[in-house]
């Protein structure tokens, strides 16, 4: 089970994971706002999951990142996210072994990924 607190500051708010990592979360300059949360979270599972598997089988990218973008279908509710990898392989298998690996772990291995498209449940429970 994964677990983060997100609490209420002087300042706005803060997300704390058990392991003491701790990010500011907000609408004003220098912080993220919820949503751009979300879209690190898919574009981290993503490339964070891409790049070990490509690595293992003995292709180093020589640059490796990620674009998440996302697009409304009401204010309060995404259509999609688009994840577009920005990618510099040393050579054309090495490009092919990426592509194979990162439309593998979109489909298979970003929990991230995989709970958006699939619709996981988000229960609210209230405690006093």
């Amino acid at each position: 089970m994964a677990f983060v607190r997100v609490e209420r500051t002087e300042d706005g708010f803060v997300a704390r994971n058990d392991r003491g990592a701790e990010i500011t979360i907000g609408t004003s300059e220098g912080v993220f706002s919820p949503l751009e949360l979300l879209l690190a979270a898919v574009g981290g599972c993503n490339i964070m999951t891409v790049e070990p598997l490509t690595a293992q089988r003995g292709h180093r990218l020589v640059r490796l990142a990620v674009d998440v973008t996302s697009e409304k279908a009401a204010p309060t509710l995404l259509e999609s996210v688009t994840v577009t990898y920005d990618v510099e392989p040393p050579s054309e298998e090495s490009r092919e072994v990426f592509e194979a690996v990162a439309q593998r772990v979109h489909e298979r291995h970003c929990i991230v990924s995989r709970s958006l498209e699939r619709g996981t449940e988000v229960r609210v429970v209230l405690n006093g």
